[in-house]
């Protein structure tokens, strides 16, 4: 099972991007990494693959972040409607392994950079029958994001912010 000692960002939609980042830097003390904005590849049960327009960014310090996400309407980042914590993520060495053994546990994919047969991609939001949702995330793109944190660019080729 995945570890939870290696949580390290909670996930909070949110309906603008920026007033978030302002209130919540202001209430908090925080400050943001550049917000990136693109064409997220993402896979739901409820609409298959598709590519979402997503804002997005994170809190510099740690090393428990915040992410905050502004997503297209409908989309599973979609925070006009049901703005607040969404997720709780954590590093894992093998997403697939991870996803697939929780869902042999009794726990449902709710999203993902692939198509569960295609592998899952670099990251997988799965969910218990009690509701939480946990993002299991590649920790082959931890170098990137600590250096997204650090004041350099977002990039690299994971499918996932």
């Amino acid at each position: 099972m995945f570890d939870y000692q290696r949580l390290f960002h909670t996930g909070v939609r949110v309906a603008n991007l920026d007033k978030a980042m302002h209130e919540l830097g202001t209430a908090a003390c925080l400050s943001w990494a550049q917000p990136v904005e693109r064409e997220q590849p993402v896979w739901t049960p409820a609409g298959g693959e598709q590519s979402v327009r997503l804002r997005f960014t994170y809190s510099t310090e740690g090393p428990q972040h915040l992410e905050l996400l502004e997503g297209e309407p409908g989309s599973v980042w979609d925070g006009r409607h049901a703005p607040g914590v969404h997720h709780i993520g954590v590093w894992v060495e093998d997403v697939a392994a991870e996803a697939r053994r929780l869902v042999d546990e009794g726990w449902e994919v709710v999203a993902a950079a692939l198509r569960p047969d295609k592998g899952f991609g670099g990251f997988a939001y799965v969910s218990p029958p009690s509701g939480m949702i946990v993002e299991l995330v590649s920790a082959a793109v931890e170098p990137m994001f600590v250096q997204w944190w650090a004041g350099g660019p977002f990039g690299g080729s994971h499918a996932r912010p």
